[in-house]
């Protein structure tokens, strides 16, 4: 059974590869990107089919998409968290350079959630098409649910 530890590398690893990514998570496990969502972006994927999809879906912009360095900050049995960076090209030619901070959670020798946290406006930049002039400028106060919330990370998908 693999550990905390050895789902997030082989995450790392695999993540070119839809197929081999979702085959990490359990059937309801869950990859979250909160803040993407104040960008207009998927923020979530649960289970291997939309995990599968999510990924895929990345490829499509950055198709050499890969992770270059792997940092293991903190390390138990079932949790670790970690920094990853990825630089590459969007299809556009656009420079997609992050650097990624992500807690896994492992159950029974795979992935129930991966949270991870990243830079917005890189990523507006890198995938939106008139970059951060395509950020909503004021927030709404929904979260893309429909319910009333608190927070600026959830803010209205438009």
């Amino acid at each position: 059974m693999r550990s905390a530890r050895e789902l997030m590398l082989a995450y790392t690893a695999t993540i070119g590869d839809p197929d081999a990514t979702a085959a990490l998570f359990t059937d309801d496990g869950v990859v979250e990107l909160p803040y993407l969502e104040s960008i207009g972006a998927p923020s979530r994927a649960t289970g291997p089919a939309e995990i599968r999809s999510f990924v895929s879906g990345l490829l499509e912009i950055v198709p050499d998409y890969g992770f270059d360095q792997v940092e293991i900050l903190i390390d138990t049995p079932d949790q670790v968290f970690g920094e990853y960076s990825v630089e590459r090209l969007t299809v556009t030619g656009k420079p997609f350079s992050q650097r990624y901070a992500g807690r896994l959670v492992a159950q029974n020798g795979k992935i129930k959630l991966l949270r991870e946290s990243l830079d917005v406006v890189r990523a507006a930049r890198a995938i939106l098409p008139n970059g951060v002039a395509d950020i909503p400028r004021e927030w709404q106060g929904k979260s893309a649910r429909g319910h009333r919330s608190t927070h600026p990370s959830e803010a209205h998908q438009q």
